[in-house]
């Protein structure tokens, strides 16, 4: 192919297919880019985000008839050959403007032979999307995983998506909704981020609660299925619903967190509001800070993360060690849904106490019937619905 001349290549392997990527060492040798800046963008950090997209699309493809998928911007074009050949789909649309990229995806669809099953595209990511927003032409999966925020193409995909349908995002700008830069996170998000020891659990949040609200635009309700953080990044899973009344019902489900920076005090407000209304701790009396407005709901579905770990035993995965620890953690979180979660190590600096095991924390917090479980965010993170009070208490009698 006429864009790949002079492009070294290196054949790896992922999943059940093996396929071609830009040789770093030799183009660092030559030119001394940074792997960002590759001709062809490739991240092998990524492995685990795509492992977990095909584990979830076999989970639901079956019984949803999810047979159209669209992957608007591949690089090498490796997940959208991996949902060809590891899942029971019937047709991928593979996109990505960058020319070399289309190029190098259509070498590796017919290195995989599965020339009949994907479709490689080279346009603009949102003028790919808009051209299967027609009914009838809609994909039943989206999933959008661009450098940076997802935020400029949800629109463009909540047309692309039929009614059930799917879509994933993935958000690498972790940074900004974390906190670091409130300015950007108002600006793409529209939402107040928080700096705080979850502050992880609160992007995801961040990101599903600006989806909502812009998908109730078109009268369209998002229900998140699956949504984790790790590395640098944070993913969601969402089904999307046609209706008006499910898309009230979905935004009744955003609301603002409020935390207590003197005593780590939580406090949710239900609902979207003109404003910001001050509120004091009901443990210390100090003005609590306020995040959002974020997704108050639940971010798992019971049914999707079981059969998602059903799946795993079938599917080959180099990380399967990883992608089976996070969902037995998701699967016992999930028991346990409230907003937000505790640190260890924070707890100790606020209560002025040794730092206590998250085990021995949950143990304690259970004996006296709370819930509480460990948190896929952090292996220091305690998830539960005890108070603080009690918390502080517990610790006390731990130390």
């Amino acid at each position: 192919m006429e864009e790949l001349q002079g492009l070294p290549l290196v054949e790896v392997e992922e999943g059940s297919v093996r396929f071609y990527v830009p040789e770093v060492e030799a183009l660092r040798r030559r030119k001394g880019p940074s792997t960002a800046r590759l001709p062809v963008f490739y991240n092998p950090a990524m492995e685990l985000n795509r492992d977990l997209a095909v584990v979830f699309l076999r989970a639901v493809g079956g019984a949803h008839r999810v047979k159209r998928v669209c992957e608007p911007m591949a690089g090498c074009g490796v997940r959208g050959v991996r949902f060809a050949v590891e899942t029971e789909v019937e047709w991928v649309a593979v996109n990505d403007l960058n020319p070399k990229a289309a190029a190098l995806t259509k070498l590796n669809v017919e290195k995989a032979g599965v020339e009949g099953k994907v479709s490689v595209f080279s346009l603009d990511a949102e003028e790919l999307l808009c051209r299967f927003s027609a009914p009838g032409k809609r994909f039943d999966f989206v999933d959008l995983d661009p450098y940076g925020s997802p935020a400029p193409y949800l629109d463009s995909c909540f047309r692309a998506v039929r009614r059930g349908g799917f879509l994933a995002l993935t958000a690498t700008d972790t940074a900004t909704l974390c906190g670091v830069n409130p300015k950007a996170c108002l600006r793409k998000y529209g939402a107040k981020p928080l700096k705080t020891e979850y502050c992880h659990e609160l992007a995801v949040r961040i990101l599903v609660g600006a989806a909502v609200r812009l998908a109730a635009r078109r009268d369209i309700a998002l229900k998140p299925l699956f949504t984790y953080s790790t590395d640098h990044y944070v993913r969601v899973y969402l089904q999307m619903f046609k209706g008006a009344r499910k898309a009230d019902e979905a935004l009744s489900m955003l609301g603002l967190l409020y935390h207590c920076l003197r005593c780590l005090s939580r406090h949710t407000l239900q609902g979207l509001k003109p404003y910001h209304p001050a509120v004091k701790c009901g443990e210390c009396g100090l003005s609590m800070e306020a995040a959002g407005p974020l997704w108050l709901g639940s971010l798992w579905h019971r049914e999707t993360v079981e059969a998602m770990e059903a799946e795993l035993s079938k599917v080959k995965l180099r990380r399967l060690k990883e992608a089976r620890s996070l969902l037995a953690k998701v699967r016992l979180e999930m028991e346990v849904d409230v907003p937000g979660y505790y640190t260890v190590d924070r707890l100790a600096e606020v209560f002025h106490s040794p730092p206590a095991s998250p085990v021995r924390l949950i143990k304690a917090l259970r004996k006296e019937g709370f819930k509480a479980s460990l948190t896929h965010f952090t292996p220091q993170g305690v998830r539960t619905d005890a108070p603080v009070k009690i918390l502080r208490r517990i610790l006390a009698g731990l130390s």
